[in-house]
């Protein structure tokens, strides 16, 4: 330590004790690499260093082969997946999330699976003995409501077996950390079976094929797959206070839950042991910051046999015989010696599934995330990727913010690699194609006209596309090439109808059982706390009520609905509850026959046997008009397919924040699968990997509507199970055939054709933002519609309503371009030049 700080030190020692916590402030703010200034610590970094420049993207793990990993798309397959990894667990669970909430049910409905609730399985597998440990992020409260103190809290009081761990401080410690977030959303079982991708074990996350918009059940309440602050609409408003997950503010009445696309694997085979490694690096770094002292938190051992793999790069870490000595032990699986006659990777309990996929680990990480200096092999993965891309390139991700020189504010260079790998092609002469799905809002409430956080990213990601002096399209342009020939943008959304007939239904019910349907969601939020485990379960519940109002304030698609709430005292007992809920239901069915009326239309949007036409309606005709909605489809997906043989999938999102390194903590794979299937490209014949193809086929599948709806009360299927369990081939299937050329002109034409079909008909219907139709914020003003955010814009009556939204083919739609692209502001200004000091948060 300097002079000057062991100065500051006995300066400090003479303050009040409440300056503390300024004092470890000015310490870290003064020192940044104070970890990494003295001889052990440079030897340490110096080892690290040289481990990564031995390993493709200066990553610091190595590919592994024989791998199994499959594809999950959705909450639904994916959590129900993580639900059987959980279960089986006999040794150790490792998770690592933004944001967990303990309360988040894995299968649905949750009525006929309230044993499958994350709390519950981790209570029922640390009581078998199972060790649990949890690192979540520790938000900055002014800001975010997902209270991790309250996920902390619930996981701690769960069981000794169970320990959370919250990470990093904000205020008053010598590692502040204002603007950044751990990312990673990571699963790992006994080391031995592991979760990687974009999808939270939390609200709002869970979803089906189907994305429904509307979770209204007025014979079925039963039915009801998103229980009390699962219902989110982060447009129209935020969560609001977490601790009570039974309560909700947005009324499913008349608001369109926000709908949401993920992707994520789940993976057995070697290269769990790098995740294994990431996780115990972290763990291990934050018990030294916060938790040195306090027996609850083991320390890790590396669980590597170094006696069975000498070679490894993670022999010389330089921490693992330190950690060996003093950490918890966790065995792994994939390395054993001899022993007579039996095999060498014979293990009764954990066979070893030989997979087909060369998987590679890349992370963003720093000092203030992991205690090492700045790895950004993440971001190395991408721009590798790209330019050695041949022929195609298949993005989704929440965010697309880069740059294409290095200058200027945002400082990745995805974006310069993409346009020079389209550059490339078109001096070559060959077909080469880029498509890229991202939100067409970013998923925080605010409108685009105010300066708020969804102006400045919309801003970011129009500079990266086509505007602002050196985005893709402009840059391409002036190498003399139209861009729109290379890569194009598209967004999601869909519709759906809200099976609430207020007057001619819902209200007749509450009269004739004496149950306002307010206290109906109150008996339910009873069901959904079921026998209380917590002294802080909720006693009360804040349920929202309908008002048929529209407040002044105004949403991107409408104006917001006045919001009400009211809160109630939950029934004493479940059995209470039930018999709420059983009179409820009894009423329902004696006031009419609902059966053919279906409570979610939105399966239309698929390849279903029926059609919207079709649909059954007993309410008013003014009701069912009233009853349609439709809100975008928020990707949050984080993956990137090249050729239909390379991945990378994982936490990172399109964004300096996840791709520098020193910003945000992240996790993503690199995945090749060596086992080719017979395709084609542009026409001729190809060699695919199949887990590139069947990814990106499913996918296009889904956004086109080439796939049957989602069932919930089905049986599980291939895709809902974890791994090492395949997926079914659907490779011969019609549709999907009709994909499995990404660039030929068939399948181009398809795309385009849907998503310009799609955009035109939810143009006419409900007129959401943005549209090509605003050029200027002029236009802005006269454009949103003057309806509750959502529905149907006026004076469309409701047969030409249900007749252009039978028209509707999955819900890809096209990017408008050209929205506000009149107004120079929008994109150039003070922000842009280096005088936003606050800028970073946001890009």
């Amino acid at each position: 330590m300097s002079k000057f700080l062991q100065k500051l030190d006995k300066l400090v020692d003479k303050i009040p004790e409440g300056f503390g916590h300024a004092r470890a402030t000015a310490i870290g703010i003064l020192n940044p690499n104070r970890r990494h200034d003295d001889p052990e610590e440079k030897r340490a970094d110096m080892i690290r260093s040289e481990i990564m420049s031995g390993h493709r993207f200066h990553s610091f793990a190595d590919e592994r082969s024989e791998n199994f990993v499959k594809w999950h798309i959705d909450g639904h397959d994916y959590m129900w997946a993580v639900s059987e990894m959980l279960d089986k667990a006999r040794e150790a669970i490792f998770i690592m999330d933004w944001w967990l909430t303990p309360e988040l049910y894995l299968r649905r409905p949750p009525a006929k699976y309230p044993e499958w609730r994350i709390d519950r399985i981790l209570k029922r597998k640390a009581e078998q003995g199972v060790k649990v440990y949890v690192i979540v992020y520790k938000e900055i409260t002014q800001t975010m409501s997902m209270s991790s103190h309250h996920t902390k809290v619930r996981l701690d009081a769960l069981h000794p077996n169970v320990a959370c761990m919250r990470h990093p401080d904000h205020i008053g410690s010598k590692d502040d950390v204002e603007f950044w977030s751990h990312h990673e959303k990571v699963v790992v079982v006994d080391n031995h079976y592991a979760c990687i991708g974009g999808l939270d074990l939390c609200f709002g996350r869970w979803d089906t094929h189907n994305h429904p918009l509307a979770d209204v059940h007025p014979t079925d309440p039963f039915d009801t797959l998103f229980p009390g602050q699962d219902y989110n609409n982060a447009r129209i408003m935020d969560f609001v206070n977490v601790p009570n997950y039974v309560s909700n503010g947005l009324s499913s009445v008349e608001s369109a839950r926000m709908p949401w696309h993920d992707v994520h694997m789940t993976l057995t085979g070697t290269v769990v042991l790098d995740i294994v490694q990431h996780f115990t690096e972290r763990w291990n770094e934050i018990k030294k910051r916060k938790y040195r002292n306090d027996e609850r938190f083991d320390w890790l051992a590396l669980p590597h046999d170094i006696e069975a793999s000498p070679n490894e790069a993670v022999a010389r870490h330089p921490h693992r015989e330190r950690w060996h000595e003093v950490g918890r032990k966790f065995k792994e699986h994939f390395h054993h010696h001899r022993h007579g006659d039996q095999p060498a990777e014979h293990d009764g309990e954990y066979p070893i599934a030989r997979g087909s996929c060369r998987v590679q680990a890349v992370r963003s990480v720093s000092d203030w995330s992991h205690g090492t200096l700045t790895e950004q092999s993440i971001q190395n993965a991408y721009i590798e990727l790209i330019q050695n891309s041949e022929h195609f390139i298949y993005i989704e991700n929440q965010f697309f913010i880069s740059n294409t020189i290095e200058e200027g504010p945002v400082k990745n260079l995805v974006a310069k690699a993409l346009v020079e790998r389209i550059i490339r092609a078109g001096t070559e002469g060959k077909k080469f194609r880029v498509v890229v799905v991202i939100p067409e809002v970013p998923g925080f409430a605010g409108q685009v006209k105010d300066d708020t956080s969804v102006k400045t990213i919309m801003a970011a990601q129009y500079r990266t596309m086509n505007r602002g002096g050196h985005s893709i399209y402009e840059e391409v342009r002036k190498a003399g090439y139209e861009p729109s020939d290379y890569i194009r943008f598209f967004h999601l959304r869909a519709y759906d109808r809200i099976n609430a007939p207020w007057d001619s239904y819902i209200r007749k019910i509450e009269e004739q059982s004496g149950i306002p349907y307010h206290q109906l969601n109150v008996a339910l939020s009873r069901l959904w706390v079921g026998n209380r485990m917590n002294p802080d379960d909720p006693k009360d519940v804040s349920v929202s009520i309908p008002t048929g109002q529209s407040s002044t304030e105004q949403s991107m698609s409408g104006a917001k609905p006045v919001l009400k709430a009211e809160t109630y005292p939950l029934p004493e007992s479940v059995e209470e509850a039930q018999e709420i809920v059983d009179r409820w239901e009894r009423v329902a069915r004696e006031v009419r026959s609902d059966e053919q009326v279906a409570d979610n239309v939105v399966q239309h949007m698929l390849h279903d046997r029926t059609s919207l036409l079709d649909e059954k309606w007993l309410g008013t005709e003014e009701e069912e008009r009233n009853a349609y909605v439709s809100e975008l489809l928020y990707i949050h997906s984080k993956v990137m397919i090249v050729d239909d043989r390379r991945v990378i999938m994982g936490s990172a999102n399109l964004n300096d924040r996840s791709q520098k390194g020193d910003g945000d903590s992240e996790i993503c794979l690199v995945v090749e699968d060596m086992d080719m299937i017979e395709s084609s490209m542009d026409g001729e014949p190809y060699q695919a990997g199949r887990f590139a193809a069947t990814l990106r086929r499913k996918l296009y599948r889904e956004h086109l509507g080439l796939i049957p709806p989602q069932d919930c009360d089905s049986q599980p299927d291939s895709f809902m199970h974890a791994a090492p369990h395949p997926n079914d081939d659907e490779t011969t299937q019609d549709e999907d055939r009709k994909v499995a050329d990404p660039i030929c002109d068939e399948t181009m034409d398809l795309w385009q054709n849907t998503a310009r079909t799609n955009r035109e008909i939810f143009t006419e219907i409900f007129r959401p933002v943005p549209t090509n139709l605003i050029r200027s914020w002029k236009d802005y003003e006269n454009y949103v519609p003057k309806v509750m955010t959502g529905h149907v814009v006026p004076d469309i009556p409701l047969a030409r309503v249900k007749d252009r939204l039978s028209l509707v083919r999955g819900a890809l739609v096209e990017c408008p371009m050209d929205f506000l692209i009149d107004e120079k502001d929008f994109v150039e200004g003070a922000d842009w030049i280096g005088l936003n000091p606050t800028l970073p948060i946001y890009i």
